[in-house]
């Protein structure tokens, strides 16, 4: 990380304001629990709190900046309202907080935002105007309509009243576990982390704070390192996906935080997987992304006593579907086999025969006769099989190897 100088920002988010700001919100949120998962411990070495923001009302932390933001409104600003640009969880938070408050909210998002969440903020009672193909087009129009309407901009995360909401996620975990010596925390825009560091950093003891993004989108990891890395790609985060973080907030990441560490889609993937096996709890990408820092970076971690955000659990039901499904391919316990056979009558029920032998159960078939570079007698035989483990896997395929069969795992990205 850089070396640490003084913050250039004319207000600069304190303890102070943080405090202020978990008394102001804490009757209207929901306390998460702080939990330690003896499992995830055992598998990284770390000592494992969780903090479950994704039992939050709108199941993500965003409720706190944009709750402590509403509340802080003058009378006129209420009554005119709010407009903000976002596609996930700050509109949701915004939307639902700003209802139950009186005060009127419009939220602009891309055209091609996904309906559920469009019909999702609209269910929190917001106004929502789809503009443009991206979220920079869907932004400017919301400033656009902020001059023309007298309404009040609503930042995701360049703000300092954000900023100090955010921070109290660090405030109810260090009071819960105060033995917490590192702190894991997502980074897109940096509203999170930069008021869970001023938290941190306040507590008179040294705590870690380590910052994570998605190796597709390292935009604060590029801001602060000087380094000119892509930001661009599908990631399952997208959460965090932003290409620019804010200027407040990189001044106080520079300033604040510790480290800044890059995980794959692959870890993310195995995050979101073992958070649902394990602790029974949907978090989406970008909230796994703190369990994903820890199991590519094992090293890193090993030892201390690391508090995890779980900051967001508004994922996609197909798409957890898809990740589970990967993660158990990679696991060994489901695969697609791909088997070479004779064109001639009972050469299924032989192979068919070994699968029952070894106790495999097929659960989908596929032949290829036609696009194969096979011989016009031969073909090439698809089974898609759910095994115990990796080392069942391993006797299946011995066993069709002994059997003479010509057989490969196709394998995943």
């Amino acid at each position: 990380m850089a070396t640490q100088v003084a913050l250039d920002i004319p207000s600069p988010v304190t303890l102070a304001d943080v405090t202020a700001a978990h008394a102001r919100i804490a009757a209207h949120i929901v306390r998460t629990p702080t939990l330690i998962s003896r499992t995830l411990s055992e598998m990284t070495g770390a000592t494992v709190y969780l903090k479950f923001e994704n039992l939050q009302f709108t199941a993500a932390y965003k409720e706190r900046g944009a709750l402590n933001t509403l509340m802080l409104l003058t009378d006129e600003q209420r009554a005119k309202g709010v407009i903000a640009a976002s596609a996930g969880n700050h509109a949701q938070g915004l939307a639902y907080h700003a209802t139950r408050l009186g005060v009127p909210s419009t939220i602009v998002m891309p055209r091609n935002t996904p309906i559920v969440k469009v019909v999702q903020t609209q269910g929190h009672g917001a106004t929502v105007i789809l503009e443009g193909e991206t979220f920079d087009a869907a932004y400017a129009h919301a400033r656009t309509l902020e001059a023309e309407r007298g309404l009040t901009f609503v930042h995701p995360f360049d703000d300092a009243r954000i900023i100090a909401g955010q921070g109290t996620v660090a405030v109810e975990m260090l009071a819960d576990v105060p033995a917490i010596d590192t702190l894991v925390v997502p980074i897109g825009g940096g509203g999170l982390i930069s008021g869970m560091a001023t938290v941190a950093r306040a507590q008179g003891r040294p705590i870690d704070v380590v910052g994570v993004e998605a190796e597709l989108y390292p935009s604060m990891y590029n801001r602060i390192n000087g380094t000119d890395m892509p930001c661009a790609g599908d990631t399952l985060a997208e959460g965090i996906a932003v290409k620019e973080p804010g200027g407040l907030t990189s001044a106080m990441v520079r300033e604040l935080v510790d480290d800044i560490v890059l995980v794959s889609e692959r870890s993310l993937e195995e995050a979101v997987s073992l958070l649902l096996q394990i602790e029974k709890t949907v978090v989406e990408g970008a909230g796994a992304a703190g369990l994903a820092a820890l199991l590519a970076h094992p090293d890193r971690f090993r030892g201390r006593t690391v508090g995890v955000v779980l900051c967001g659990g508004n994922i996609d039901p197909r798409l957890l579907a898809y990740v589970l499904l990967r993660d158990l391919a990679r696991s060994g316990r489901m695969a697609r086999l791909r088997i070479r056979l004779q064109d001639q009558p009972g050469a299924l029920y032989n192979v068919a025969r070994i699968f029952d032998a070894e106790r495999v159960n097929i659960l989908e078939l596929s032949h290829q006769r036609i696009f194969t570079n096979l011989p016009a007698k031969g073909l090439s035989l698809d089974v898609e099989c759910e095994t115990r483990d990796r080392a069942h896997l391993e006797r299946l395929i011995a066993a069709l190897g002994e059997a003479a069969y010509e057989v490969r795992v196709v394998e995943l990205a």
